[in-house]
């Protein structure tokens, strides 16, 4: 059993791991009826992500686009299908944006290439309803040609969103409409270069009289055939909605979810690379925890599946000049990186550019001014030369257990540890920043951290899960010696950082 195979293994490995030193698991896990509820929860602390996962996890921060008919309609939801006269935007400039994401700190932008009014940002051969037919450059322009070679220039990651509910399409309702979607896609997937994310869209007008049926499946396999690396957000397999749109994720995050996968020996054949695509069913994940110990006592099977955080800069998701005034503040865009990045998930700000095609100087305003405020708060570690104490016993230098790939992982069998970290002098500060090393798997389940206030140990800031980031803040503390307390882990566990920083004045000063 492939618990009982990584238990084994570490009772010969030392506390630190170096850099090429990870488990080589699977992003999902399979369940005996057999198993126990304490098996299942050790089964889930051996679940990892695939390497497009963990990759697109370490992105942390990335753009949402949503530019097309609807931004030129004035509109969010499109009620009846806007001429494409309309679109025209005679100063469209994707290096513009793809600037300004770049100085905001963002790795990855996602383009709206087909929102649900069905107008297509690039010049599809299967609709009359797209920038070809515009007078956007004589319809001889493509928007997406142009967003992706910006993003390559300025050295940012691609993502696509197209969504399937189409209200421009006749075929739409029918059995047809899939083959329409199928050969979109492939124009997408085919002719701009490699795709990081896929992003497909749930959303639909509750009451839009046509239902249609779409072929999840066959889009899945479109993806995985024409853009192997890519992940499926969404309505897919690989990436999940949050559940909100506020860009607040949950106190209580876990990234391995139950699923039941009792058929897949009967089909992992249709695509070992990927199994959980023929069993996955598209569904919103809603509730304040997901994947705690009493979700996983039923489960009969489990699978990597992390949260993206979505919100917009604006009230409205694509641009109206009578928003201007209302994008959110410095203080509120850093308040929602704490409340997502510092909830173990991606953040997704929406940033849309406006009928002339750039990104207003309100929005750029705001993301400079939180970029400031992220990138001096997170500049000095301020635990990074402290002396670490294992347990009152062993002691380590900070530097060798953390930092250039190195990890920290307890002993086996051991589920609750404390460490205390010993800095050379009293330091002021107020935000603690926890990582774990998820290649391993995601385990801790509940931590406090206390600080040595000359007499005796004070709690300053508690919580429940970790996963890839967990940030807290809390009013500012001068000291010499903090410990962290793991209180409850699945299995023993692991630390890739811990670090304490001081937040930057600059958020203070622009807080309302």
């Amino acid at each position: 059993m492939r618990v009982v195979s990584l238990l084994t293994f570490l009772l010969f490995v030392p506390h630190a791991f170096p850099a090429a030193v990870v488990h080589e698991g699977k992003n999902y896990a399979t369940i005996s009826p057999s198993d126990t509820k304490e098996e299942i929860i050790e089964k889930a602390a051996c679940v990892v992500p695939s390497p497009q996962q963990y990759a697109w996890q370490k992105m942390e921060f990335i753009a949402f686009v949503h530019f097309g008919m609807n931004t030129f309609a004035n509109v969010e939801w499109a009620k009846e299908k806007a001429s494409t006269r309309l679109f025209n935007p005679t100063e469209l400039d994707c290096d513009q944006w793809a600037r300004v994401l770049k100085a905001a700190g963002m790795k990855m932008a996602i383009l709206t290439a087909k929102h649900e009014d069905g107008f297509c940002l690039w010049p599809s051969k299967y609709t009359k309803y797209s920038v070809k037919y515009s007078p956007w450059k004589n319809g001889k322009g493509d928007v997406v040609r142009e967003f992706v070679n910006a993003c390559h220039k300025y050295d940012l990651k691609v993502g696509l969103y197209i969504s399937p509910w189409d209200q421009a399409e006749p075929s739409y309702g029918t059995p047809k409409y899939n083959n329409y979607f199928e050969s979109q896609l492939t124009e997408l997937l085919t002719e701009y270069g490699p795709i990081t994310e896929v992003w497909f869209d749930g959303g639909i007008a509750p009451d839009y009289p046509k239902k249609q049926a779409y072929d999840w499946h066959a889009y899945y396999k479109l993806v995985r055939k024409l853009q192997p690396n890519a992940l499926i957000a969404i309505m897919g397999p690989d990436i999940r909605w949050v559940g909100t749109e506020s860009g607040y994720g949950r106190e209580t995050e876990w990234d391995v979810l139950p699923i039941d996968l009792t058929s897949l020996d009967s089909i992992k054949d249709e695509d070992p690379l990927h199994p959980i695509d023929a069993i996955y069913r598209p569904h919103n994940y809603m509730g304040s925890d997901l994947g705690g110990d009493d979700k996983l006592g039923s489960a009969k099977g489990l699978f990597w599946y992390p949260a993206e955080t979505d919100v917009t800069i604006r009230p409205g998701w694509f641009y109206h000049a009578a928003e201007d005034s209302m994008v959110k503040s410095v203080a509120q865009l850093v308040d929602i990186y704490f409340g997502s990045v510092g909830r173990n998930s991606v953040l997704l700000l929406n940033v849309p550019p406006d009928k002339q095609g750039l990104i207003n100087n309100h929005d750029i305003k705001a993301l400079k001014g939180f970029y400031d405020v992220i990138s001096k708060t997170f500049r000095d570690n301020l635990v990074s030369d402290a002396i670490v104490e294992i347990d009152g016993t062993h002691r380590e230098e900070a530097s060798a257990l953390f930092g250039h790939g190195k990890y920290w992982i307890s002993k086996n069998g051991t589920d609750t540890v404390a460490l205390t970290f010993i800095m050379p002098q009293n330091r002021t500060f107020d935000v603690a920043m926890l990582q774990e090393k998820i290649l391993v798997g995601q385990r801790i389940a509940k931590f406090r951290i206390e600080y040595w206030d000359g007499n005796g140990w004070q709690k300053m800031t508690e919580g429940t899960t970790v996963g890839y980031k967990r940030l807290l803040r809390f009013n500012p503390i001068t000291t010499d010696r903090v410990r962290l307390v793991i209180e409850k882990s699945r299995l023993n566990p692991t630390l890739s950082k811990f670090s304490l920083f001081y937040l930057s004045p600059e958020y203070l000063n622009k807080k309302k």
